[in-house]
């Protein structure tokens, strides 16, 4: 049980530094679209004037849950807005420790579900399929399903998919070879 928990602790580990080649790099400009920067400033405005009074959170613009609200959103032009209204750093520091806490917080859950089925998976390449089809079908819903329900565009989303999927899959594939012992966890 305590070499699979290290391999949590070593797949948490792979999956920040991945996090960070796709998300603290200017690798992650790819995730956006681009406008002016006067047509920038304008919308932070627009947002500083509107959304600042009701709080950080994510609005629907449009709002929806009025007659007129649901004609405007059927319409269009609609938004889904993620606002804070402090702001903070572009590259944030105080993000990273929370989130490296959550990817350990995350290999550790991995190593669990992966220890689970280690008895009746022995082998690492049957190991290696179910950590890979895991993390691509988790992915997968969790992510592609956003620009599907909410008919957002999918550049941000795929990046989003890749980014996840590679991070998950690799954290799934240290524990599957390295940090199992045969059989799996024994209780």
């Amino acid at each position: 049980m305590a070499k699979t928990l290290l391999g949590g602790v070593f797949a948490g580990v792979a999956m920040f530094f991945i996090g960070f080649i796709f998300w603290g790099t200017p690798l992650s400009q790819l995730a956006f679209n681009r406008i002016e920067q006067p047509q920038s400033a304008a919308i932070q405005q627009a947002l500083a004037e509107n959304l600042t009074i009701t709080g950080t959170g994510t609005y629907a613009i449009p709002a929806t849950g009025s007659a007129a609200g649901d004609i405007l959103y059927a319409r269009g032009p609609v938004a889904m807005v993620h606002f804070n209204t402090g702001g903070f750093p572009v590259v944030d520091s105080a993000s990273l420790l929370s989130g490296f806490v959550l990817a350990i917080v995350t290999g550790l859950i991995i190593a669990l579900a992966m220890g689970a089925v280690g008895s009746r998976v022995p082998d690492f390449f049957s190991r290696a399929r179910i950590a890979i089809l895991f993390a691509l079908a988790a992915t997968l819903y969790i992510e592609i399903g956003q620009p599907i329900f909410n008919h957002f565009g999918y550049g941000y989303w795929v990046y989003l998919f890749l980014s996840d999927f590679i991070g998950l899959a690799v954290a799934g594939l240290i524990i599957a070879r390295w940090f199992l012992p045969k059989g799996g966890i024994q209780s």
